[in-house]
This record gives structure tokens, C-alpha cells and sequence, in this order.
């Protein structure tokens, strides 16, 4: 440890006594001791690679009764989320003593992108032009890798705010000892929340689970972001001023509107989801218009208010006498009412504590920003600058940013249901139609045949399948939401599992049938996105869009669109499909492919990146991952999903959250500007590359689906079975009723080899590849040119530091164990051995190219966040495959079931990004 680590030191060391205490107090000292010597042999094992220890682990954990191990699994999970919320201050820490230091901006800051702008001699027009046409999107999914309940995630972000209290101010002896004993209790309130849920969590659990983040971080670090940039701009070039930013940064959720394999995401729901966002921003809203009409108590005395301000106080009707020379209070009193009569109109009920004046409500969000634009400008006109610079400031970028609806909803639907949906409304409306046998260019043609006309195609008075009445009822609840929050609430409809033009048209064929597409105007209220998630959909995406844009009724939609076609690309499909490195091979072709295609009819393409939390799902810093996109790809606009325990990993937090969100608007920033400085991958680079992925696909295929048990090896070597059944989402694991690899999502797949520390798909078939190129090209001139590609290439740089990772988070000894709980010895020799073989494989070429000593040399922050939590984290695992083997030989009471499930919790928090 460097001086600058002692004090997370410090930390883990005061959270772990205090933990230690709380086993104690509440288990007595016998378990205390057995969790204290599991301690110290893990970490002396890990420490010193002292085999005897971990002999004297593995006996230890074997001998637990049921009891001891639960609260072994209890402790230790405990202890991961208390080292989390330690590094997470530490980070915190270490960015604010670079900033007191006055040290160079760190990469991925503001500050360091305006630097790399500048120097690179663009001008504050380039910026200024940027943010005009800028849109950065982080999207808030439902996939259900976060184990952890909002009350588990209440009580860390009590600790870890008593924390930054100790860092940030000097206490007094009395202060100190007023602060350990909140710790103390915030840590028993912890030790005594309910670690796991009771109940499945249905949609509007994850709603409310991913409101919370609006509360914790986005509504006052989003104004806050924006605030900082705008102020960078001014002091870089004063030709900024007071210019404000258009809001060009804004969350987006899928949670509500996700409907893809999941059938309780319903109308009603979707309903529900909107009503609930709105309160949200409302309430916030009220409450800040509340506060800021309580500070601004400016007289008339003393300052002087515009002839729009005074109109403002006047319209409010505002007679109390204690205001009376007061208008600045009085308008405000007149837009709290505006919007308690909102709230009425929007949510049919009344807010909390709302007076009784009458007021007529909004009729959008822009009316509430054009009143407080009114008080802003008074403010600065009068000689109070200064005031509008505060809390009038956030709150108008709040309105700017979140509207009434909070945050846009993605609807999102697999093709196979539109194309079923569409099949029927035709064949009832044109018996014989027979639409599902017609070949690609005949649905093509009867689809834009059927878009030339205003005549619905749905009738009233036909009854159709649940499934046909169920997605028309979508369409008209998004309907009714444009008209309800504006288009702004639903502006994007995705198709899952996209492979031709007909699954876009038959998808505007139903925005059509609810009025989001209007063919007589030919304009279109929402985007029509597709998502190409497999490798042969990666592959055949150029072509597909190029097909779709040729056909001049859907150009002249996208005129309406600003001429902009938003395109998804999934990477967890994509990586269970073919595997971790043809996966990402073949996005990027695809991405240099579409920017090619997009250019050539004059498009704008806006990349929607499908990211999970894990490297097998694409995952991996974003900062790194945005600059390694291909040139062109970036243009100003990119979204990308933020998913599971990551969702909680960068915005439960306040302050981490907005440095996630600079990160984002940085990269973005230094893509879009600075792309042309990079160089397009040389052809001996690109031709290797194919070479590599070739490889990598044969090799993972013929593990994954071409080895006979394959499938029972997995089922049995890890804890898919028990994560099917933890109430951590409300999507079941598998599209079907299966056991299949093709079957299941890619997210309970990843998670389960996360689980017993495999993190297969975040690596394999990357040492088979290099061994087979080298021998193709030559050990030395081969391993030259592999590692000239590391050193030059961002894209190769990127995809190996990501491995790299995975690599340092995998155990084979540990995942041996898992392996024993495969019945079959043969089976699971046959296949284990075959993983142990190429995880070595891929160590070795890793370092060779990479030129490391040590996985994670080049990352000493990951490397010492690892060295702190693995002796905790490894107990975890032993008592899990325990557990595991006393449950599947029919033991299978409650204890050893919520044991099984603790620890799963505790291993995902130990990792971070397990799903």
C-alpha cells in the first residue's frame, strides 16, 4: 500500500471491526471466531499463497453446520458491500486530492477532453456546434442482475455519506464519536435488513427500484453536471458567457416498456410506469419551486423586478399581505400552483400538501421553463445575477432535461411477435392474405402497400388472439402518452432479434394503426430502431439498412426524423452467440459498415450500444470502450444501456453518479471531435483480426454447442438452476421452456460463470486463436504484429485490457470445486479439462502481448481493489459449492436455500460487474 491507499485501508479495516462487532453482539463469540478464522486463513492464503492455509479453509468451511453457514455467508457478503462502499469514498477521495492539488486533468474529466480539443486547434464554434446537435443517452434497463434490495442500497448510502463526513471535515472529539456510533448503527441496521426478497419482483418494483436513482443521483446531479460544463466553456473562452447548453445528457429507462420475453409488461403497466415517472419530476419540481420562492424573498424596496416578472406576480393572484412587496415570491407562488393544478390534470389527483388556489395547469413542460426563463431574466437585468446562478439555475435545466415525463420509456418487442401481430390483422382484414408465407421482397411490398394509406387495418369488431390485442393496446397506450406527456415520453420503438427490412415495416404498420405514424403527412412521432444482436444479424445489418433506406416512403419518413436512423447492436446475444472476441470483432465491422452505408444517403447514424454489466456482455469502462469505436461512429449521439448491479455500481451514490455521467459526455466528446485524428486500422491489422475471430468462433462453438453434456455441464457446474429461482427480476431466465444455451438469456448465463468465478464468456477461445495464428503466421513475426496491434489499435487494446479483467477475476482452483458437482466424472473431465487447458492459454498469450508480468499490471487500481476483496470473497465460494452439494443431494430445507441465495448475492458484490 502507497500513503495515498492508507486511508482506504483505514476504512475497510473500521467497517470490517465494526461488522466483526456486530457478529458478536448478535451471533455470539463461537460464530464470531469461526468467521474470524475463516478470515485470517483466506487471508493468508491469498496473501502469501500458502497452500496450507488453504487447506485449513476448505476444512474449516466443509465442517459448518447449517447454521454457521449461513452466517459465515451472511458475514462475508456483508463484508463485500461494506469494501464497495469503501473503494467508492476512496475514488471520491482521490478526485478531490487531485483537484485540491491542481494536478492535470485525469483522462475521462471535462476538463482533460476541452484540453485534447483544444490542442488539437478546434475552435469554440466546433464546441459550440457539437452541443447543438449532441444527444448522450445512458438507459436504465430491467434486466435483473441487481440481487440487491433498495433497502440494502438505502442503508450503504447512509454509510457511505457518514464516511465522506469523516474525510471531509475536521470533527471534534465529540463529533468523531458521534460519527462511529451512527456507523455502528448504520452497520447493525444493515447486518439486520432482509438480505434477500420474498417475493418475485413484479414491473412496477422495477420501476420503482429505478425511480430511485432519479432521487438518489439524476435530478440534482444532472443540473449540477450541466452547470459545471457550461462553466468550463466560459473559463476556457469568455466568448461563452452565460450561454446555456441545450440538454443534450438525458436518462432513458426500458423499465415499463421492455416487453421483449416478458409478458407482464402490459398497456396498464406501461400506463403505470409514465403516471409514476411524472410524480416523480412533479413532486421534485414542487418542492424546489416551494424552497427557491422561500429564498428569493427579494422587496421591491431594494431591487427592482421586469414588466414579465410583475405580469408573472400579478397573474398568480397571490393576496397575502406578508408578500405584498414581494413579486418574485409571488410569481412563484403562482408556478407552484400551475403546477399543483398539473399534477391534477396529468396524475388525476392532488399532490401532497397542494393549497387550494386556483390556477390553470400547464399545458407542457416548456410553458413551466418560459415562466421560470421570466423570473431568470428579471433576476439578471435587476443585479441579481448571482441568484439566478443557484437553485433557479438547476431547476430550470431539471424542467429542460426531465419534462413531466421524468425520463423517456423505450418499447421495446421481438420481431417474431410483429410479424405474428401483422399476420393476423391482415388476414382479417384481407382473408387469404397468407403474409408469414410470402417470401422477403413480397412482405416488403404488401407492408409499404398498407403504409400508403390512412385506413387503419385493426377493427373493433374482430376478435383477436390475446397476443394481437395485447401489443395494439401498447400502441394506443403510446399513443395516449404522446398525447398525455408529449412525444418526447415514448420516442423510441426497438425491435429485438431484427434480421430483414420486413420486421421494420411491420413495425410501422402498427404505429400506424395508433396515429405515431401518419402517412398522409409522412411523418412519424418515434424512432423505428432495429436491434441486430446475433452474429449472422451483426453480419447482414449494412445490407439490411441499405435495402430500407432505398425504398423512398421510408426516406421520406426519416425526413421527419431529422434524417436520422437510430441502430441497436446487442453484444450479449451477440457473445453467447459466437463468443467474446468474434462478438466484438463483428460489431465493429458492422459499425464501419453502417457508418459507410449511412454516408452514402446522406444519414445520420445514432448507435445505441446494448451493453451489459459484464465483459461477457459488453461491458468493460465506458470511457474506453466509447473511444474505441470506429471512426465516424460516434457523431455527436450515442446511447448505451446501463444494466443490473451497474445501475447501482455508478448512480446510487450522488457523487460518483455524476462523474459516471462526465465520463460519458467526455468521451463522447473526444470521439466526435478528435476521430479524425485517429488513423482507420491499418489492413495487416483488420486481416489479423478476422484471422483471430475465426479462430475464437470455432473454438467456442465446439465447446458451447458442438461437445455432447455441454449443456449438462453447465446446469450442474453452476448455480443457473438457483438463480432461476432468486426474486431478483421479473423476466423468467429462459425465452422458452427449456434447458437450452440457445434458450437462455444472456444475462443468467454470464452471471451463472461469474458465479463460480469462470467468467467463460468473457475470454474463451482467445488462447486457441493466437496459438493457431502464430502457427499460421510464424511465432515471432505473428506475436510482432499481435502486439503492434496492442500498442496502436484502440479497438485490440481495448478488447484485451477488458479480458485482462475477466482474467484477474477467474480462479480455476475454485472453479474446480464447481466442477465436482458434475455427477458424470467422465463429462465433466472431459470438459473442465478442455476450459482449464484454454484459461491457461489465454493467461499466457495475454501477458505475451500485453507484455505484462502479472494480469492487471497496466491497472494497479483494479489489481488493489482485487488483492482487498478476494480474501473475502473466496469463503463465499467454498460455502456456496457447499451448500450447493447439500441442497442438490436432497437437503433441501429453507436454511440451506437462503444460504444458497445469500450467497450469490454476496459473490455479485464482491465482483461488481458479475451480470
Amino acid at each position: 500500500m502507497t500513503d495515498k491507499d492508507l486511508p482506504l485501508r483505514e476504512d475497510i479495516r473500521l467497517l470490517g471491526r465494526m461488522l466483526g462487532d456486530t457478529v458478536r453482539d448478535q451471533l455470539g463469540d463461537a460464530t464470531f471466531e469461526v468467521v474470524e478464522r475463516i478470515r485470517q486463513h483466506s487471508v493468508r492464503f491469498r496473501r502469501d499463497d500458502d497452500l496450507a492455509a488453504r487447506r485449513e479453509l476448505e476444512a474449516t468451511l466443509d465442517a459448518l453446520s447449517r447454521d454457521q453457514t449461513n452466517a459465515v455467508a451472511r458475514a462475508f457478503s456483508y463484508f463485500s458491500i461494506l469494501a464497495n462502499i469503501a473503494e467508492d469514498q476512496h475514488h471520491i477521495r482521490r478526485s478531490r486530492a487531485h483537484l485540491l492539488a491542481g494536478s492535470s486533468p485525469k483522462e475521462g474529466s471535462l476538463a482533460h477532453a476541452l484540453q485534447a480539443v483544444l490542442a488539437a486547434g478546434l475552435q469554440a464554434g466546433d464546441l459550440a456546434a457539437f452541443f447543438e446537435d449532441a444527444l448522450i443517452s445512458p438507459v436504465l434497463t430491467a434486466h435483473p442482475t441487481e440481487v440487491h434490495r433498495k433497502s440494502i442500497l438505502n442503508c450503504q448510502l447512509v454509510i457511505a455519506q457518514l464516511l465522506d463526513q469523516r474525510d471531509r471535515m475536521a470533527l471534534t472529539p465529540e463529533e468523531a464519536a458521534a460519527n462511529e456510533e451512527a456507523l455502528r448503527r448504520a452497520v447493525l441496521t444493515l447486518w439486520q435488513t432482509r438480505m434477500l426478497r420474498i417475493t418475485k419482483l413484479s414491473v412496477l418494483d422495477e420501476v420503482n427500484n429505478g425511480l430511485s436513482y432519479f432521487d438518489y443521483t439524476f435530478l440534482r446531479e444532472l443540473p449540477h453536471l450541466y452547470a459545471n460544463i457550461e462553466d468550463s466553456l466560459a473559463a476556457q473562452d469568455g466568448a461563452w458567457g452565460a450561454l446555456e447548453l441545450p440538454s443534450f445528457l438525458k436518462v432513458g429507462s426500458w423499465i415499463g416498456g421492455d416487453r421483449d420475453g416478458n409478458p407482464f409488461v402490459t398497456a396498464e403497466v406501461l400506463e403505470e410506469a409514465l403516471a409514476r415517472q411524472a410524480t416523480v419530476a412533479l413532486e421534485f419540481y414542487l418542492a424546489e419551486v416551494h424552497t427557491l420562492a422561500s429564498q428569493l424573498s427579494l422587496s421591491q424596496m431594494h431591487v427592482s423586478a421586469s414588466e414579465a416578472l410583475l405580469a408573472l406576480a400579478v397573474q398568480a393572484q397571490d393576496v397575502s399581505p406578508h408578500r405584498s412587496d414581494e413579486p418574485y415570491r409571488q410569481a412563484l407562488s403562482g408556478v407552484h400552483a400551475r403546477l399543483a393544478a398539473t399534477y391534477r390534470a396529468l396524475l388525476g389527483r392532488d399532490p401532497v400538501g397542494a393549497g387550494l388556489q386556483a390556477a390553470a395547469p400547464y399545458p407542457d413542460a416548456e410553458a413551466l421553463a418560459d415562466d421560470l426563463e421570466v423570473i431568470h431574466r428579471s433576476l439578471l437585468t435587476n443585479g441579481s445575477a448571482a441568484l439566478a446562478r443557484g437553485r433557479l439555475r438547476r431547476l430550470r435545466r431539471a424542467v429542460k432535461t426531465f419534462g413531466f415525463h421524468l425520463a423517456p420509456i423505450d418499447l421495446r418487442q421481438n420481431s417474431d411477435v410483429f410479424e405474428r401481430v401483422v399476420a393476423e390483422l391482415l388476414e382479417a382484414a384481407r382473408p387469404g392474405t397468407a403474409y408469414t408465407a410470402l417470401d422477403e421482397e413480397g412482405r416488403i411490398a404488401l407492408l409499404l402497400e398498407e403504409l400508403s394509406t390512412a385506413r387503419p387495418l385493426a377493427s373493433p369488431f374482430v376478435p383477436y388472439s390475446d397476443e394481437t390485442a395485447g401489443e395494439l393496446a401498447i400502441f394506443h397506450a403510446a399513443r395516449r402518452a404522446h398525447r398525455r406527456f408529449g412525444s418526447a415520453a415514448l420516442p423510441h420503438f426497438i425491435i429485438s432479434k431484427t434480421d430483414g427490412v420486413s420486421d421494420m415495416l411491420e413495425l410501422a404498420v402498427l404505429l400506424k394503426e395508433a396515429g405515431i405514424l401518419r402517412p398522409l403527412e409522412q411523418a412519424l412521432d418515434a424512432h423505428i430502431v432495429p436491434l441486430f444482436e446475433t452474429i449472422g444479424d451483426l453480419q447482414a445489418a449494412p445490407a439490411t439498412m441499405e435495402r430500407l433506406f432505398s425504398l423512398e416512403p421510408y426516406a421520406r419518413l426519416l425526413a421527419s426524423r431529422r434524417h436520422t436512423q437510430e441502430v441497436m447492436l446487442g453484444y450479449s446475444d451477440s457473445n453467447k452467440d459466437g463468443g467474446f472476441l468474434t462478438s466484438g470483432w463483428e460489431l465493429y465491422k458492422a459499425e464501419i459498415e453502417l457508418v459507410r452505408v449511412f454516408r452514402a444517403h446522406g444519414l445520420r447514424l445514432r448507435l445505441f450500444h446494448g451493453r451489459g454489466g459484464s465483459v461477457g456482455r459488453g461491458g468493460g469502462p465506458s470511457y474506453q470502450a466509447i473511444l474505441a469505436q470506429p471512426g465516424g461512429a460516434v457523431q455527436g449521439q450515442i446511447r448505451l444501456t446501463e444494466q443490473g448491479e451497474v445501475i447501482a455500481a455508478k448512480y446510487a451514490n450522488p457523487e460518483v453518479g455524476r462523474r459516471n455521467l462526465e465520463v460519458l459526455v467526455a468521451a463522447t466528446l473526444e470521439a466526435t471531435l478528435l476521430a479524425g485524428e485517429a488513423a482507420a486500422p491499418r489492413a495487416a491489422f483488420i486481416d489479423a483480426m478476422q484471422a483471430l475471430s475465426d479462430h475464437a468462433f470455432r473454438a467456442y462453438r465446439a465447446l458451447v454447442y458442438e461437445t455432447p453434456g455441454f449443456e449438462q455441464y453447465f446446469w450442474e457446474s453452476t448455480v443457473i438452476a438457483e438463480i432461476a429461482q432468486l426474486n431478483i427480476g421479473s423476466r423468467p431466465a429462459s425465452r422458452k421452456k427449456s434447458t437450452a444455451i440457445e434458450d437462455l438469456r444472456a444475462i443468467p448465463w454470464v452471471f451463472s460463470w461469474a458465479q463460480c468465478r469462470l467468467m467463460l464468456p468473457g475470454w474463451f477461445g482467445f488462447g486457441a486463436a493466437v496459438a493457431a495464428f502464430l502457427a499460421e503466421r510464424g511465432e515471432e513475426a505473428g506475436m510482432a504484429l499481435l502486439q503492434q496491434m496492442h500498442r496502436e489499435w484502440p479497438f485490440f487494446a481495448t478488447q484485451l485490457s477488458n479480458m485482462d479483467m475477466v482474467l484477474a477475476k477467474s480462479d480455476i482452483a475454485i472453479a474446480s470445486r464447481y466442477a465436482a458437482l458434475v455427477k458424470d466424472a467422465a463429462l465433466r473431465e472431459a470438459i473442465f479439462g478442455r476450459i482449464r487447458a484454454e484459461h491457461g492459454a489465454t493467461v499466457a498469450a495475454l501477458l505475451r502481448i500485453t507484455g505484462q508480468a502479472e494480469l492487471l499490471d497496466a491497472n494497479p487500481l483494479l489489481k488493489r481493489s482485487i488483492r482487498n476483496r478476494f480474501p473475502y470473497l473466496d469463503p463465499l465460494n467454498h460455502v456456496q459449492v457447499e451448500m450447493l452439494h447439500r441442497y442438490r443431494e436432497g437437503h433441501q430445507d429453507e436454511r440451506i436455500r437462503r444460504g444458497i441465495h445469500i450467497s450469490i448475492n454476496g459473490i455479485a458484490a464482491g465482483l461488481r460487474n458479475s451480470g
